[in-house]
């Protein structure tokens, strides 16, 4: 291992595991590139909702790694009493982990439930926030289809744990500068805070190829259907790009999303020419891309994409070697210039989508030269790099140390 440190990890994620969202995918390649470092690292989760139960490492597409255990809370009953079940098993691992252990989670009650033990009875914290509670809370309902409105008490406790979290947390990761903005704003400045970006996993004698022009031009979006994603506003623009196809990858059966993408396609006319996978397997979305002259991630101007989301389909887009549309916010400008590694576009407008999507599928040396940049630049977004930075700021909360760091 080439760290300056050597920890024992818990990382805590109460969810049923395999996933096969984001969340999961997330979880698991964060763990896996700590392992791969020489990290023991530990992943308490729940158990797999299928039966037979799946084995999370061949689900991900990853080979067993000796630092890597994964262990399973209890879980029965209602959501009420999974939930009160994973906080129980939670103290449990803790106290196993109080001396030399570090805590690491992205859950923010787990994290404000730890923060409130004295130091003395608790290992170092360390919690990555990828959003800021209260305004997704504040957005669920029009951002996600089968969200609720977040009641004003709510709303009030999320910002209690929040600022509990960002004032008592060992050390503080957010995923996008956005979001470390707004909680400086709101609470103050802290020490030990990183800004780290979510990542894609990346081939080991990876090369850029020449690109493909198919005949008809295929674009193609990987990821969810929830409104904010932008789906429909994709569907709106292939109106007006007659001859061009498009893949969609994504959208869960038990979910509303995805009838409602299948209605837009019919009523727009566009089920000849727009194909739906529905949700796939992590290890074949790669495949899909691959067969794309262009892929497009389409967010609307919601506050959940303006400043919080680093979306794990922009870094895998980065990896295929593809060119890339945008949405033209803030979270996607950390790591998207517009006419460098991708062309950006008005959030939310079809028109200005369907504009920048024709200028690439016309313009083959734009196309190849923003695809190129991209395919170079992932380079800094590889798992690897990913946990390498997360190491750096570890090393930091168990000297005590005071760095703040940004991406570089």
């Amino acid at each position: 291992m080439n760290s300056r440190i050597s920890v024992h990890l818990l990382y805590l994620a109460d969810i049923r595991f395999p996933l096969e969202r984001a969340n999961g995918i997330q979880t698991m390649e964060t763990c896996a590139a700590m392992a791969r470092r020489g990290h023991e690292v530990t992943l308490g989760v729940r158990p797999d909702t299928q039966s037979p139960s799946r084995d999370p490492f061949g689900y991900y597409g990853l080979a067993p790694l000796p630092g890597l255990n994964i262990r399973r809370a209890p879980a029965s009953g209602t959501m009420w009493l999974r939930r009160v079940e994973y906080l129980a098993q939670v103290l449990a691992w803790s106290r196993e982990f109080r001396r030399g252990g570090v805590v690491f989670t992205r859950d923010l009650g787990v994290a404000s439930l730890m923060v409130q033990f004295s130091r003395t009875t608790r290992p170092l914290l360390v919690y990555e926030s990828h959003c800021f509670a209260p305004a997704e809370a504040a957005q669920r309902s029009r951002a996600l289809s089968m969200a609720r409105a977040a009641s004003p008490r709510k709303q009030r406790r999320l910002m209690r744990r929040e600022e509990r979290v960002w004032r008592g947390a060992d050390g503080y990761v957010t995923t996008t500068t956005g979001n470390l903005t707004e909680l400086k704003r709101r609470f103050g400045e802290r020490v030990r805070v990183a800004v780290i970006p979510n990542g894609t996993r990346l081939q080991p004698e990876r090369r850029f190829e020449d690109l493909r022009h198919a005949q008809p031009p295929r674009v193609v979006y990987a990821g969810h259907l929830y409104p904010w994603k932008g789906v429909d506003v994709l569907l709106e623009a292939l109106v007006g790009l007659e001859g061009v196809e498009a893949t969609i990858v994504g959208g869960h059966a038990s979910e509303p999303d995805l009838d409602r993408i299948l209605g837009a396609s019919r009523r727009l006319g566009l089920e000849s020419r727009v194909l739906l996978t529905g949700m796939v397997e992590p290890s074949r979305v790669s495949g899909f891309l691959a067969e794309a002259d262009v892929l497009v991630l389409p967010n609307v101007d919601a506050e959940l994409a303006v400043n919080y989301t680093s979306p794990l389909k922009l870094f895998e887009y980065m990896a295929a070697g593809k060119p890339i549309v945008a949405a033209n916010l803030p979270s996607l400008r950390e790591v998207l210039r517009d006419g460098e590694n991708a062309v950006l576009v008005e959030p939310g407008s079809a028109t200005a989508l369907a504009v920048g999507l024709r200028r690439v599928l016309e313009d083959r040396a734009l196309a190849e030269r923003i695809a190129r940049r991209a395919f170079n630049e992932v380079a800094e977004y590889g798992w690897d790099h990913r946990a390498e930075r997360i190491e750096a700021l570890l090393a930091e909360v168990m000297s005590g140390g005071q760095t703040e760091s940004v991406p570089r």
